[in-house]
């Protein structure tokens, strides 16, 4: 089952992302993994959490610019170039990692990476074969 970011367009001023953790929190809406960059106007706030389509809805419904898609999250060794594990056989398959954030949560030695990916399909296949290991919905409930 395929992982869900929730992206949120939001007015690059004090207060506006707070408004949003707000909501998440009174819906009992957990933030797994979160990344936020103002170069884009509006600001673009991409998350990982406990409940993908309860976000999007109550996000919506507070007005807010709501867009959704499947990411990857994948396990790295927690050490000096651990990341590569991962990277070089994206680059082999020519995917291009379109946004990248850390997991809130790490598990045992390894960190978790959150990737936005411009060929999913693909990567998730190089990666199986190099025996990278990729979570599943069981993220939202770390």
């Amino acid at each position: 089952m395929p992982i869900t970011q929730v992206s949120v367009a939001l007015e690059n001023k004090p207060g506006k992302l707070n408004e949003l953790c707000d909501i998440l929190e009174k819906e009992q809406i957990n933030i797994k993994a979160i990344m936020a960059s103002s170069v884009l106007s509006p600001v673009q706030v991409h998350m990982i959490v406990s409940d993908p389509s309860r976000a999007e809805s109550v996000l919506r419904n507070s007005g807010l610019t709501v867009t959704t898609r499947e990411v990857i999250a994948v396990a790295t060794p927690d050490h000096p170039g651990g990341l590569n594990a991962v990277l070089r056989p994206l680059i082999e398959a020519h995917v291009n990692i379109e946004t990248m954030y850390p997991f809130i949560n790490l598990r045992g030695d390894e960190a978790i990476m959150i990737m936005e990916v411009d060929k999913i399909k693909e990567a998730k296949e190089v990666l199986k074969k190099h025996w990278v290991k990729t979570y599943s919905v069981e993220i939202y409930k770390f």
